[in-house]
Formats: C-alpha cells, structure tokens, sequence
C-alpha cells in the first residue's frame, strides 16, 4: 500500500510540473486517502503485535 501512495504523489508531482491541474489535484487527494488509510493499518497492525507479545 505504501507503494502505491508513492506512486500516486510521483504522478501528482509530474502532473504539477506540467500543468495538469486536474490530474495532480486528483492523484494527490488519492496519494492522501491512501496514505492515511495505510498509517490506520499500521497502527492496528502495531497495537495486535504488542499484544501477542
């Protein structure tokens, strides 16, 4: 998942520079959703492990 966040902010990043207003706008709102919806997963992911252990 955290490679596709980076993949998304490289395509807004691009965009940007070329002037794609729309396209980056957008690749950067999913590069958003994206990310915090990894930084939940880890989160979760952490507070389990520390549980086991």
């Amino acid at each position: 998942m955290l490679r596709l966040f980076i993949i998304c902010v490289i395509i807004a990043i691009i965009a940007g520079i070329f002037g794609f207003g729309g396209i980056s706008d957008a690749a950067a709102g999913i590069a958003k959703i994206i990310f915090f919806i990894f930084v939940v997963i880890a989160i979760i992911a952490f507070l389990a492990f520390k549980k086991i252990f």
